[in-house]
């Protein structure tokens, strides 16, 4: 399972999206593991995380990017600069 990262999306991607909308979540520095029940959209408004996938390669996430969790995929979160977050599920 794949995580799709887009860095630096466009003002006019996120209007189109509507992420000012959706709701946030924060973290201050922490690991733990996460599964995924459905596919999260999230664009990050501050800090840095590697999200590893269960028997995968581990992805820097970080300000301004946004990215795709897929349904099902199991990892580990390892916050690694406090994070702030706007996501949606489905």
């Amino acid at each position: 399972m794949n995580i799709l990262l887009e860095q630096n999306p466009s003002p006019a991607r996120l209007r189109d999206l509507g992420v000012e909308d959706w709701p946030t979540w924060g973290s201050g520095i922490a690991r733990f593991p996460w599964t995924y029940d459905q596919r999260e959209t999230c664009y990050v408004l501050a800090g840095e995380v590697v999200v590893t996938p269960d028997g995968g390669e581990p992805v820097t996430v970080k300000a301004g990017d946004l990215a795709i969790f897929p349904a099902g995929m199991s990892c580990s979160w390892d916050v690694r600069v406090p994070i702030r977050k706007h996501y949606r599920f489905g």
